[in-house]
């Protein structure tokens, strides 16, 4: 596997997991005015073309884990990246940071964001996409986009409210306010909270325990997870049983039950 090649943010394969992270930290990984969310969605489109691949961790190089938007180059409307009228603008939007949102939707692995520092607007967008968030007690996320007269062009009331429910995103997103490492381990934002030396490997030894199991079977199962979410259940149920027939018949399933029978450690290969 020859990884992509990346300007603004760096790659790293250790076995099957992948970490990406975000490195223009002198403007504090924001995803606007750098090609951060064009390399998210190529590394995203090399995931799911290569099955060496079982988990992906995302994280932010610096102080934080993204601020977002360009908030100066909003302030320029004849140059900036949102300048243009309301056509050219909403195509800068589907051309630019909504393909990140559609491929982190479409990631075919677990993704860990391990959050470092503050995750602001399309930045705290950008960790809800993920599977799983992790936060050092230096995170803070908000969902800010009220607070400069605007909302989440790139999909975050879709994200968050599905994580939070929805009284609770709509107070984020209506407050603007920014929330604490404890408080969004309290209402359920983010999954642990730790020291900030200790967040990524806390990340790679979980994303180790998932690249652990049937390559295959966790595919499948992040697919069936997504599709879970707009399909009435006959026909999920439906999705299910062909699923759960390519799975009987793979060689890591045969592997799985003969190791368990055997009382010893399953060595898979992703057939």
């Amino acid at each position: 596997m020859t990884p992509p090649d990346l300007v603004d943010s760096v790659l790293e394969i250790d076995g099957r997991i992948a970490t990406l992270t975000l490195n223009r930290n002198e403007v504090r990984n924001e995803l606007t005015g750098t090609k951060l969310s064009e390399e998210i969605v190529t590394v995203v489109d090399w995931i799911n073309a290569h099955e060496g691949v079982s988990a992906l961790i995302l994280t932010g190089a610096g102080q934080a884990f993204s601020a977002g938007g360009n908030v100066k180059h909003m302030a320029n409307r004849e140059t900036g990246s949102f300048a243009g009228d309301v056509y050219t603008v909403q195509n800068k939007y589907r051309a630019g940071i909504q393909r990140m949102a559609l491929a982190m939707h479409r990631l075919e692995v677990p993704a860990i964001a391990a959050v470092n520092g503050p995750a602001i607007g399309a930045g705290c967008d950008l960790a809800c996409m993920c599977d799983v968030r992790l936060a050092s007690t230096n995170a803070k996320f908000g969902e800010t986009f009220v607070n400069l007269g605007l909302i989440p062009g790139d999909g975050g009331g879709w994200f968050l409210q599905r994580l939070v429910g929805y009284q609770q995103a709509a107070e984020m997103t209506f407050s603007g306010r920014l929330l604490g490492a404890e408080e969004l381990l309290r209402i359920g934002l983010v999954l642990e909270v730790v020291e900030p030396d200790e967040l990524l490997a806390r990340a790679r030894e979980m994303a180790a325990g998932y690249a652990a199991k049937p390559p295959r079977s966790v595919r499948i199962t992040k697919r069936l997870l997504k599709a879970a979410q707009k399909m009435e259940l006959p026909e999920y149920l439906e999705l299910c049983a062909v699923m759960q027939g390519i799975c009987h018949n793979t060689d890591d399933h045969a592997e799985a039950v003969s190791a368990f029978l055997e009382k010893r450690t399953p060595e898979f290969r992703g057939t």
